[in-house]
């Protein structure tokens, strides 16, 4: 009989985590900025948090070859399919990871959005979540995680 912990994702969060430590030290380093790589993390442990919140997902970084863009996260919420934007932060100073989610940005995740949905009979419920994501000022830090559920695709200012 399994436990419960060995679908919290707990153990493959501690793999990913060595593996990232092995590469550091092992590996030439990566040319990716690091903002990119600040947001890598940010999309893994809302992924985690997510799953850890009842969230079934089933896509991360989904793209369509018709349409811009992309949506980090995709998952079920009970019966409710759920289109998710990660924002990740290193400081709430500037602009909060939500409030980054702007016009253009909702535009194209609408339109990806729509594309996905053509695989779904016309009555499935969907909504669209934004998750912050704030890492303090150690790469060791827990980061602090804010789920906007329910927010508006509509493209505001």
């Amino acid at each position: 009989m399994l436990s419960g912990r060995a679908f919290s994702g707990l153990p493959t969060r501690a793999v990913l985590r060595v593996l990232d430590w092995l590469a550091e030290r092992t590996l030439p380093a990566e040319k990716t900025a690091e903002h990119h790589r600040t947001g890598r993390r940010g999309e893994e442990a809302a992924y985690f948090h997510l799953r850890k919140l009842g969230y079934t997902m089933v896509a991360r970084n989904f793209r369509s070859p018709r349409c811009r863009g992309e949506i980090d996260l995709i998952g079920w919420e009970k019966d409710v399919l759920c289109f998710v934007e990660v924002k990740t932060r290193t400081t709430r100073d500037v602009k909060p990871g939500q409030a980054a989610v702007d016009q253009h940005k909702r535009r194209e995740v609408a339109a990806v959005v729509r594309e996905y949905l053509r695989r779904f009979p016309p009555s499935c419920q969907w909504r669209f979540d934004i998750v912050s994501v704030y890492y303090g000022h150690s790469k060791a830090s827990q980061p602090q995680i804010e789920v906007f559920r329910n927010s508006s695709l509509t493209a505001w200012n």
